[in-house]
């Protein structure tokens, strides 16, 4: 039996970025539909590798594709409440990242949801993995957590 994962503090992640809800992230129940969360994942790892300096949208030769996500719900949030993503790098392979990522409402201790998702790096044109560029690894390491 697996054992259902649990909030996480805010102490457990490395950096932070600021998401507004939107208008539109509503569900007919009223709190943010959860397909909208991976998205905020998405955004907040892939703004953290451009402001890096990593990822280059239009002529980069190396880009990370998304093969495994996950998230777990705690708590609803919903608009016009702003959060916070608070983010990790959980593991570092040859070619891939585990990226670990907790949802916050501004100022909550726990996450409302915690969740994962794994980058395999490949060149831009041939779509092959590859081994991360020892600037990624650099840059990523920084976001990794003391054993």
């Amino acid at each position: 039996m697996t054992t259902r994962p649990a909030p996480e503090p805010r102490a457990a992640f490395r950096h932070f970025q600021k998401i507004t809800t939107r208008w539109g992230d509503n569900d007919l129940y009223g709190h943010v539909n959860n397909a909208v969360y991976t998205t905020w994942f998405d955004s907040v790892v892939n703004r953290w590798m451009i402001d890096a300096g990593l990822l280059d949208l239009q002529q980069g030769a190396t880009v990370g594709l998304v093969v495994e996500t996950r998230c777990s719900y705690f708590a609803p949030l919903a608009y016009p409440q702003d959060v916070e993503l608070g983010m990790r790098v959980a593991y570092l392979g040859t070619s891939s990242v585990r990226w670990e990522l907790g949802v916050f409402g501004i100022g909550a201790p726990l996450s409302a949801a915690s969740g994962h998702f794994i980058h395999v790096c490949v060149d831009r044109t041939g779509r092959r993995p590859q081994a991360l560029p020892a600037s990624w690894r650099e840059a990523l390491s920084t976001l990794s957590l003391p054993a």
